[in-house]
């Protein structure tokens, strides 16, 4: 089901944000002015993968990677929802975490790894494209949430080994991105609860 400003449910860490980061958060500015940014900020974020610069590459990962969970709860906790944020931030998801995957989890970890999580990152898109065609909509689950949160972890895990040579947590990163597509397919077979 599609949440809309009139049945808001909330997540678990609605209320934690709510408390701590979007009290700076100006009344001017939107969620969808997140969303927007993230959009933006993925170039730079390749270009530094790209150069190898990990220093910079993982805090503008980091900061990308949060105007996803800032932009979601401020939609919910001020009432902002919107149908296109409802569309863009998903595909500003993909857009971040897809070409995060290709050009330094294949390189780092294993090719199969970002070949299954692209996959499934595209099913899911499919399914929602298909449900759009057919007048469905639905909003994020927990799952797909969970998926994000241990996609942004793996990669930074992966972006402190580069920049600490601490190799120890690529294993840990390996794990991660393997509980990511586990969720990822609870997602895609969950998405319209």
């Amino acid at each position: 089901m599609l949440m809309t400003n009139e049945n808001i449910k909330y997540f678990p860490h609605d209320r934690l944000m709510e408390w701590t980061v979007l009290r700076f958060v100006p009344s001017f500015v939107r969620p969808n002015h997140f969303t927007i940014l993230r959009m933006i900020m993925i170039p730079f974020v390749l270009y530094f993968f790209l150069m190898k610069q990990w220093d910079i590459a993982l805090p503008i990962f980091l900061i990308a990677a949060a105007t996803d969970a800032i932009d979601g709860s401020l939609a919910r906790v001020r009432k902002q929802i919107t149908l296109w944020g409802t569309m863009a931030d998903p595909v500003a998801d993909k857009l971040l975490i897809g070409s995060t995957v290709v050009i330094f989890v294949a390189q780092e970890i294993h090719v199969l790894f970002a070949v299954l999580i692209v996959f499934f990152e595209l099913l899911i898109v499919i399914g929602a494209l298909y449900r759009k065609h057919r007048g469905l909509y639905a909003s994020a689950n927990n799952y797909g949430k969970i998926k994000m949160l241990l996609q942004v972890t793996g990669v930074s895990l992966l972006l402190v080994a580069k920049l600490a040579g601490f190799s120890l947590a690529v294993p840990f990163a390996t794990a991660t991105f393997a509980l990511a597509i586990a969720f990822a397919i609870v997602s895609l077979l969950t998405y319209s609860s």
